[in-house]
C-alpha cells in the first residue's frame, strides 16, 4: 500500500477476472473462534464463504476451517484478513480449554482478564475465552465487584460491604488478600456481611485450606461460593482440583495465548465466463 493504492491491483491486473477458490487450514491441534467475525470481515471484502466450521469447533491439523471464494485482489486480502479474525481467538479458545479440559468436572475455570483490553479487542478476546469453554464473568447473575483497592480504599472489608448494603439484587464478590487481618479472617468476617463469593487472591494455594477450614467452623462455607486467583498456570490445577475451591480465575496464560498456526492455500482457479 503505498499513498492509499493497493500495488497487488496492478499485480493482479491481468487475471482480475478469474474466480479463486481457497481453504483455510488449520497447522495445528485447537479449538476455533474468530468465525463470525471473518465472515463478517469476508463480506465486507466481498469474498463468498462456501463453508465454515462454527465457533467452539475442535479441530486437528490439516482440517479444513473455512473454504472461500472471490478474485485473486479478494483472496489476497483475505489471507491476512480471514487469518487475522481467526488466529488469536482461536490460540485464546484453544489454551481456555486446556484450562476447562485439566479442569474436569471440579472447577469452574473463569477468565476475566478480558476487561483489561483494549476496549476494540473486548468482545473478540472475550468471545474466544468462552469458545474454549471458559465462564468469562465470576457469576451468570448480576453482582458486584469488589476487588482488593476497593477493600484498601475503604479501609477494610466491613466498611466496603457495608456500602453496598442497600444495592438490591446483586451478588456480592470480594476479593480477600490479608490486606487487614489474616486472609482467612478477612474472608469470615466477609460471609458474615453476606458475601456470596469469596475471592481470594493472593496466588497461594495454601489459602484455600485455611480460608475454606475457617469458612466451615462458623458455618458458612455452604453458604459462599470460593474463587481463587492471582498468577494461576496450567500446571497449578491439577493441585488446585483437589483443595476445597468453587471457581479459579485464570488471566494471563488464556489472554496471552500464542496464535493457532493456520494457512491459506488456493484450490482452483477458473475464469469467469
Amino acid at each position: 500500500m503505498h499513498g492509499g493504492h493497493d500495488i497487488r491491483t496492478d499485480i493482479f491486473k491481468t487475471i482480475a477476472d478469474r474466480r479463486v477458490t481457497a481453504q483455510i487450514l488449520a497447522d495445528a491441534s485447537g479449538v476455533i473462534a474468530g468465525i463470525d467475525e471473518a465472515r463478517a470481515m469476508a463480506a465486507d471484502i466481498g469474498i463468498l464463504v462456501l463453508d465454515a466450521i462454527s465457533t467452539g469447533s475442535r479441530l486437528g491439523s490439516g482440517d479444513q476451517i473455512m473454504k472461500i471464494q472471490g478474485t485473486p485482489m479478494q483472496i489476497a486480502m483475505g489471507e491476512d484478513r480471514l487469518i487475522g479474525c481467526l488466529a488469536k481467538p482461536s490460540g485464546i479458545a484453544t489454551m481456555a480449554r486446556r484450562f476447562v479440559d485439566q479442569a474436569a468436572d471440579d472447577l469452574i475455570i473463569v477468565s476475566g482478564a478480558w476487561k483489561k483490553m483494549p476496549i476494540e479487542l473486548k468482545p473478540l478476546i472475550r468471545n474466544a475465552a468462552a469458545a474454549g469453554g471458559a465462564e468469562v464473568r465470576i457469576s451468570r447473575t448480576p453482582f458486584i465487584y469488589l476487588d482488593k483497592n476497593y477493600v484498601r480504599m475503604f479501609a477494610g472489608i466491613e466498611n466496603t460491604l457495608h456500602s453496598v448494603s442497600g444495592l438490591n439484587g446483586y451478588r456480592r464478590v470480594i476479593q480477600v488478600c490479608g490486606q487487614f487481618e489474616t486472609v482467612e479472617g478477612e474472608a469470615v468476617l466477609a460471609a458474615g456481611l453476606g458475601a456470596d463469593v469469596i475471592f481470594i487472591d493472593t496466588g497461594n494455594p495454601d489459602d484455600i485450606s485455611k480460608v475454606s477450614q475457617s469458612l466451615r467452623d462458623e458455618s458458612y462455607r455452604s453458604k459462599v461460593e470460593v474463587a481463587f486467583g492471582s498468577g494461576v498456570t496450567l500446571d497449578m490445577i491439577e493441585q488446585l482440583r483437589h483443595l476445597d475451591v468453587d471457581l479459579v480465575d485464570v488471566g494471563r496464560p488464556i489472554i496471552d495465548a500464542p496464535l493457532l498456526d493456520m494457512h491459506l492455500t488456493v484450490r482452483d482457479v477458473t475464469e469467469i465466463a
